[in-house]
Protein backbone atom coordinates (compact mmCIF):
# COMPACT_ATOMS: atom_id res chain seq x y z
CA UNK A 1 0.00 0.00 0.00
CA UNK A 2 1.20 3.49 -0.84
CA UNK A 3 1.11 6.09 1.94
CA UNK A 4 0.79 9.73 0.88
CA UNK A 5 1.57 11.13 4.31
CA UNK A 6 5.15 12.13 4.87
CA UNK A 7 7.86 14.15 3.16
CA UNK A 8 8.33 13.98 -0.62
CA UNK A 9 11.07 15.50 -2.83
CA UNK A 10 10.68 16.13 -6.57
CA UNK A 11 13.29 16.23 -9.33
CA UNK A 12 13.74 20.01 -8.83
CA UNK A 13 14.43 19.54 -5.08
CA UNK A 14 11.13 21.07 -4.00
CA UNK A 15 9.58 19.42 -0.95
CA UNK A 16 6.01 18.46 -0.18
CA UNK A 17 4.93 17.54 3.32
CA UNK A 18 1.57 15.79 3.68
CA UNK A 19 -0.07 15.28 7.05
CA UNK A 20 -2.02 12.13 7.84
CA UNK A 21 -4.67 11.20 5.28
CA UNK A 22 -8.09 11.21 6.96
CA UNK A 23 -10.51 8.28 6.69
CA UNK A 24 -12.48 10.14 4.00
CA UNK A 25 -9.29 10.63 1.94
CA UNK A 26 -8.78 14.34 2.66
CA UNK A 27 -5.31 15.63 3.50
CA UNK A 28 -3.41 18.86 3.89
CA UNK A 29 0.17 19.94 4.14
CA UNK A 30 2.64 22.37 2.67
CA UNK A 31 4.71 22.66 -0.47
CA UNK A 32 8.20 24.17 -0.33
CA UNK A 33 9.32 25.23 -3.77
CA UNK A 34 12.75 26.22 -5.04
CA UNK A 35 11.34 27.08 -8.47
CA UNK A 36 10.38 30.65 -7.55
CA UNK A 37 13.27 31.89 -5.47
CA UNK A 38 12.99 34.94 -3.31
CA UNK A 39 15.96 35.81 -1.19
CA UNK A 40 17.62 32.49 -2.01
CA UNK A 41 15.35 30.33 0.15
CA UNK A 42 12.50 27.92 -0.43
CA UNK A 43 8.97 29.30 0.00
CA UNK A 44 6.32 27.29 1.84
CA UNK A 45 2.70 27.34 0.64
CA UNK A 46 -0.36 25.48 1.93
CA UNK A 47 -1.81 22.52 0.06
CA UNK A 48 -5.12 20.68 0.37
CA UNK A 49 -6.20 17.52 -1.37
CA UNK A 50 -7.96 14.19 -1.46
CA UNK A 51 -6.93 10.61 -2.10
CA UNK A 52 -9.12 8.01 -3.79
CA UNK A 53 -8.33 4.48 -2.64
CA UNK A 54 -9.20 1.89 -5.33
CA UNK A 55 -11.97 -0.51 -4.36
CA UNK A 56 -10.24 -3.61 -5.73
CA UNK A 57 -6.55 -3.20 -4.92
CA UNK A 58 -4.20 -1.20 -7.08
CA UNK A 59 -2.56 2.08 -6.27
CA UNK A 60 -4.39 5.18 -4.99
CA UNK A 61 -5.03 8.28 -7.08
CA UNK A 62 -5.00 11.76 -5.59
CA UNK A 63 -5.39 15.45 -6.35
CA UNK A 64 -4.34 18.57 -4.49
CA UNK A 65 -4.09 22.31 -4.93
CA UNK A 66 -1.37 24.67 -3.82
CA UNK A 67 -2.12 28.31 -3.08
CA UNK A 68 1.26 29.97 -3.56
CA UNK A 69 1.47 32.02 -0.39
CA UNK A 70 2.80 35.58 -0.39
CA UNK A 71 5.06 35.40 -3.46
CA UNK A 72 2.72 34.61 -6.34
CA UNK A 73 -0.92 35.17 -7.31
CA UNK A 74 -1.00 31.78 -9.03
CA UNK A 75 -2.74 28.57 -7.97
CA UNK A 76 -1.61 25.11 -9.07
CA UNK A 77 -3.62 21.90 -9.25
CA UNK A 78 -1.86 18.53 -9.24
CA UNK A 79 -3.43 15.17 -10.08
CA UNK A 80 -1.59 11.87 -9.86
CA UNK A 81 -1.16 8.35 -8.66
CA UNK A 82 1.06 6.64 -6.08
CA UNK A 83 3.06 3.53 -7.04
CA UNK A 84 5.23 1.09 -5.08
CA UNK A 85 7.99 -0.84 -6.86
CA UNK A 86 9.09 -4.39 -6.02
CA UNK A 87 11.71 -3.01 -3.61
CA UNK A 88 9.07 -1.09 -1.64
CA UNK A 89 9.99 2.38 -2.94
CA UNK A 90 7.00 4.71 -3.16
CA UNK A 91 6.78 7.09 -6.12
CA UNK A 92 4.21 9.78 -6.87
CA UNK A 93 3.56 10.70 -10.49
CA UNK A 94 1.67 13.91 -11.21
CA UNK A 95 0.49 16.26 -13.90
CA UNK A 96 -0.03 19.88 -12.96
CA UNK A 97 -1.72 23.02 -14.21
CA UNK A 98 -0.78 26.47 -12.99
CA UNK A 99 -3.20 29.37 -13.34
CA UNK A 100 -2.06 32.99 -13.12
CA UNK A 101 -4.47 35.93 -13.09
CA UNK A 102 -4.79 38.05 -16.23
CA UNK A 103 -6.38 41.45 -16.78
CA UNK A 104 -9.03 40.49 -19.31
CA UNK A 105 -10.89 37.66 -21.00
CA UNK A 106 -8.87 38.34 -24.16
CA UNK A 107 -5.69 37.41 -22.23
CA UNK A 108 -7.16 34.14 -20.93
CA UNK A 109 -5.11 32.12 -23.45
CA UNK A 110 -1.86 32.96 -21.65
CA UNK A 111 -3.03 32.40 -18.07
CA UNK A 112 -2.65 28.61 -17.79
CA UNK A 113 0.50 26.50 -18.03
Amino acid sequence: QCQLSGLWRNELDSLMEISAVKDDGEFQGRYLTWVTLGGGCARASPLKGAQQQPIEGGWPTFAFTVRWDKFSNATTAFVGQCFVDTGGKETLTTMWMLREPVGSLQEDWKATR
